[in-house]
């Protein structure tokens, strides 16, 4: 049924990955130097898009999440590989954060690096939500 909570969370989970994703920063970088900065321009460029095909694959696996609502089994699976497409988000920007350097270059790190953690914990309380009606089926089934 889609009018469960679990579909409240996934939405949410789906929402952020998918939209509030291009509203926020990650990261800013200044630099002077020329070299340096097509050098960064060019691995930003991989990562930026690498990122972003993340956080839309995981947007599209939380609305299929939602939408394959018959086979509770196969909502959990979808819910744990989106947690840890999330958690290698989570992986990918804190290491990005932590090597942009704040000595000689200016750079400012957004809150648009903690995104993924949120929506880790909203596809956890999604996982609970389905592991509860899958269990209330169970025992349902037990008494037949």
């Amino acid at each position: 049924m889609i009018q469960r909570v679990q579909t409240i969370y996934l939405i949410l989970a789906s929402l952020i990955s998918g939209g509030l994703v291009f509203l926020v920063n990650f990261w800013t970088l200044e630099e002077t130097n020329v070299m340096g900065l097509l050098e960064s321009l060019a691995s930003e460029r991989i990562l930026i898009k690498s990122i972003g095909i993340s956080f839309i694959v995981s947007a599209l696996l939380s609305l299929y999440t939602i939408f394959n609502f018959k086979d509770r089994k196969k909502q959990f699976v979808f819910g744990r590989i989106n947690i840890l497409i999330n958690f290698y988000l989570l992986g990918v920007l804190l290491s990005q954060s932590l090597n942009l350097s704040g000595e000689m270059n200016i750079s400012e790190k957004g809150i648009g690096i903690y995104l993924p953690i949120i929506v880790i914990i909203l596809l956890v309380m999604a996982n609970k939500a389905i592991k509860k009606d899958e269990d209330l089926v169970k025992s349902v089934d037990r008494l037949r």
